[in-house]
Parts: C-alpha cells; sequence; structure tokens
C-alpha cells in the first residue's frame, strides 16, 4: 500500500491528549518538553490539567495540537515506523506545520514558536465579535463560493475550508458570513452553522496575521522535507524550502484546499492515510472525499500498537 500522513488542525483539541503516549513513550515525552521549552511555560499542563476554555484560545490550541502530534510521530519512530516511510505528508491548516516539523523542514522548536505567533496574530488581526465562520453542509466549492459572493456585499465573505464534497467553511465579516447562512438554507444546504471559533480565519481579514507570519518565517530555516509537503495552498506536492515558506504566509488568507489535496494524494497512488494526532476529523472527510483510501487514526498508545499488529 500507499500511505500519506496527515495532522488534524483546530477543533481536534481535548484536555489529556496526548498524555498517555507521554507516560509510555520517552520520546513522546521529549516533545512535550521541548515545546514547553520552547515557549518558555507549561504548556503540557494545560494540556493534561487545565481546563479547555483555555486550552482552546487559538494561541495555546495551535502549538498544543502540533505537540500532540509530534508525539504519536516520535512514539511511531520508537517502535520502527518512519515517517519517510510515508509517499506525502499534508496537514489541515494549523496542520500543515505539524507536517513539516514531522518531515524535518521545520525545527520542532521553530514550529512551536512559529505556531504561538500565528495564534497570537490571527486572533488580534479582527477585533472580537467583528469576524465568523459557518460550515455550510449539502453544496460543494462551486455553490458556496456563489453563495458566499452574493452575501458579502462590501463586505468580505469567502470559502475558508473546502473540506470535503459537502462541508465548506465560510469565513469573513459577521454580518456578511450570517448573510451566507440563510441564503446557503434558501439555496438547498442540508444545514447552515455558525461556528464557534474565536476568529475568521483563512479569509482576507487575516492580512495583518500574514504579514506577521511573513517577518517570522523570513527569520527561520526551512529545509527540504524527507518526503514532500502537499500544501493547503496548491493542494500540490512541495519540496522546495522557498516554496513551502511562502505557501505558509499565503495559506494564512486563503482557502485550505483539503478535498482537493485529498483527491491529488489518491491520483497519485496513495491508497492509505494515517491521521496522526488528536481525534478523526480527517479520516471522517477523507472516507467522505475518496471511499477507496483506507484511514487510521492513531493518537494513543493503543491505536499505535493496533497499526503495528500484522495485516
Amino acid at each position: 500500500m500507499t500511505r500519506a500522513f496527515v495532522f488534524p488542525g483546530q477543533g481536534a483539541q481535548t484536555i489529556g491528549m496526548g498524555r498517555d503516549l507521554a507516560d509510555t513513550s520517552a520520546a513522546a515525552r521529549a516533545v512535550f518538553e521541548e515545546v514547553d521549552s520552547a515557549l518558555g511555560e507549561n504548556l503540557s499542563g494545560l494540556i493534561w490539567e487545565g481546563d479547555i476554555e483555555t486550552l482552546t484560545l487559538t494561541a495555546n490550541a495551535q502549538p498544543a495540537l502540533m505537540a500532540c502530534s509530534l508525539a504519536v510521530v516520535r512514539a511511531m519512530e520508537e517502535q520502527g515506523l518512519r515517517i519517510s516511510d510515508g509517499a506525502f505528508v499534508a496537514g489541515h491548516s494549523l496542520g500543515e506545520y505539524s507536517a513539516m516539523a514531522a518531515a524535518g523542514a521545520l525545527s520542532l522548536a521553530d514550529t512551536a514558536r512559529l505556531l504561538r505567533l500565528r495564534g497570537e496574530a490571527m486572533q488580534s488581526a479582527v477585533p472580537v465579535n467583528q469576524g465568523a465562520m459557518a460550515a455550510l453542509l449539502g453544496l460543494d466549492m462551486d455553490a458556496v463560493c456563489e453563495v458566499a459572493s452574493a452575501a458579502a456585499g462590501d463586505q468580505i465573505c469567502a470559502a475558508a475550508n473546502d473540506n470535503d464534497p459537502a462541508q465548506v467553511v465560510v469565513s469573513g465579516h459577521k454580518e456578511a458570513v450570517e448573510r451566507a447562512v440563510s441564503l446557503a438554507k434558501e439555496r438547498g444546504a442540508k444545514r447552515a452553522v455558525m461556528l464557534p471559533v474565536s476568529a475568521p480565519f483563512h479569509c482576507a481579514l487575516m492580512q495583518p496575521a500574514a504579514d506577521a507570519m511573513a517577518e517570522a518565517l523570513a527569520n527561520v530555516e526551512v529545509k527540504k522535507p524527507i518526503v514532500p509537503v502537499v500544501q493547503n495552498v496548491s493542494a500540490n506536492a512541495v519540496s522546495d524550502p522557498e516554496t513551502l515558506r511562502k505557501q505558509l504566509v499565503e495559506q494564512v488568507t486563503a482557502s485550505v484546499r483539503w478535498r482537493e489535496s485529498v483527491a491529488w494524494m489518491a491520483a497519485q497512488g496513495v491508497d492509505e492515510i494515517w491521521e496522526l494526532g488528536a481525534g478523526k476529523a480527517l479520516c471522517g472527510m477523507i472516507r467522505r472525499i475518496d471511499k477507496s483510501v483506507a484511514t487510521r487514526a492513531i493518537g494513543t498508545p493503543a491505536d499505535l500498537t493496533k497499526a503495528l499488529e500484522p495485516a
């Protein structure tokens, strides 16, 4: 089988994630220790024993989810399963940073600091309650783009996440997104719901955050990854460090082309995708994109043990 590894984005966070891995794997525990050191704080304490409201703050959730994903990677490596055994890596939004760290394009410490900055910059780019996001279910990307355009008026409303054939998320000014929800229902959406997010990610309102990331990434070493990264912006495999750097900046304001990314990997012969880290959201999306692709979620020692069992 041809395998790819993918990494979850925001929304997958839970209190206690990764703790079993840290308790059973020295390599996984070292990931959390290195992230704590890079940030100069006890983020692992928040992840394992804090409150969900604080963990869900964008500036905390982003490095926390990355730490959990990289802990899975290191625990896998202890058992002889390597990222280099895969054909590609990819991640959903912040998960792209996890993918790049897993593939050696970014150091773990740099990734933690970049995601802390990214979270803070995305949170502060738009005043509280001025932006919003909504999930539109049952409409494809083209239909959602038409809805977003009609709803925008003189404001911003854009397709932010093309997750799977029947789930697209829009982002922008709160009033425009609310208009998109009403319009989507009129145009046949099965459901259209406002999301409990703290900022309107992946739209033009995030330009101040993109500028901050451009400055930060200019001062970070980006290496050639050991396997190509299928980036959100292009839905295509990238190994060139400067392209990786450039598209990480563009990703802040651009759509997450997840449906196209998975379809592209499948077209290259990928028939098995493992989701490494918290939750199983990407596995669900992948099955809706291409039922022929086998999926596996690995976030606990038990998941890892099962993955190591002979077929």
